[in-house]
């Protein structure tokens, strides 16, 4: 089963140098595990870009598509043999970043 943790935050690059060091343990503990497949971070929101080229249309518009005082900073992407593994994972996230994340299985 695969997943995607998110991480909420409400500004980019705020993580400290513990928090740092405790997501890079984390990281490991996830090649470990054989449970890693990417990781990253996400630049501002204010950033973004939002492509719509339905029926080639090509509209973009700067911004992101959802404006919020939350938003996803970063993520990480995890293999598991089960839901419960992916919930243990996603709360040893959220402690090692300090931060909120969001757990969603990838669909197929």
């Amino acid at each position: 089963m695969k997943f995607l943790m998110s991480v909420i935050d409400h500004e980019t690059g705020s993580s400290t140098a513990e928090e740092n060091a405790q997501i890079d343990q984390f990281n490991d503990t996830l090649r470990a595990g054989g449970h890693w497949m990417f990781a990253g971070g996400l630049s501002a929101p204010v950033h973004a870009q939002v492509v719509d080229n339905r029926a080639r249309a090509h509209k973009v518009s700067s911004g992101p598509l959802v404006a919020d005082e939350e938003y996803l900073s970063g993520f990480w992407l995890i293999e598991v043999p089960s839901t419960e593994k992916a919930m243990e994972l996603a709360l040893q996230a959220s402690l090692a970043c300090n931060r909120r994340v969001e757990l969603r299985a990838l669909l197929g």
